[in-house]
């Protein structure tokens, strides 16, 4: 029987060191936090992390360049207009001139006017400004002034003579109004 007794406490024992007794306290108190693992890095996320920043970098650069191209294309568009009006100007000079002077042919002169009126109204339809009038105000970012004359009947800064009108598309200058500014 001591052989049996022996087992039986050696079976307790083995019980007792499986589940240990849990007290009232024990299982009132919080289970205290797992400490947090670190976390792991998966090697095809990163590749897609990198992946996706290549491909965003690349559609960004992508947009930059295109709304570049537009920007010159425009600005193309707008000195080939510039540079063509640089050419005709001296047909328009001629055909001033030649209003300015007197003649007896009447039909002439009405051909010079009619000449001359189709092309300031083209020049308008493709955006050209005409400007440099006597009596204006002298303003040295449009007025290229050759001469310089005191008037008491003009006022300070004011074109009394033009010598060749001046011509901008929009805000850029195609060609500078010679004039001779007063005072």
């Amino acid at each position: 029987m001591a052989k049996k007794d022996k087992q039986n406490g050696n079976q307790e024992e083995l019980e007792q060191i499986r589940e240990p007794e849990v007290t009232e306290e024990a299982a009132q108190a919080p289970e205290s936090p797992e400490t947090p693992e670190t976390p792991q890095i998966d090697p095809w996320e990163e590749k897609y992390n990198a992946e996706r920043d290549a491909h965003l970098r690349i559609a960004a650069e992508f947009e930059n360049f295109r709304k570049r191209t537009i920007k010159e294309k425009e600005a193309s568009y707008g000195n080939g207009k510039a540079d063509a009006l640089a050419k005709i100007l001296p047909v328009y000079d001629n055909l001033e001139r030649a209003l300015n002077q007197p003649t007896e042919d009447a039909a002439f002169k009405k051909g010079v006017e009619m000449t001359m009126t189709e092309l300031v109204k083209i020049l308008t339809g493709l955006g050209v400004e005409i400007y440099g009038e006597a009596g204006d105000a002298f303003d040295p970012n449009l007025h290229n002034a050759v001469m310089h004359t005191e008037s008491e009947e003009l006022g300070e800064n004011t074109i009394s003579q033009v010598f060749q009108k001046g011509f901008k598309i929009g805000e850029k200058v195609v060609r500078f109004a010679m004039v001779q500014v007063a005072n």
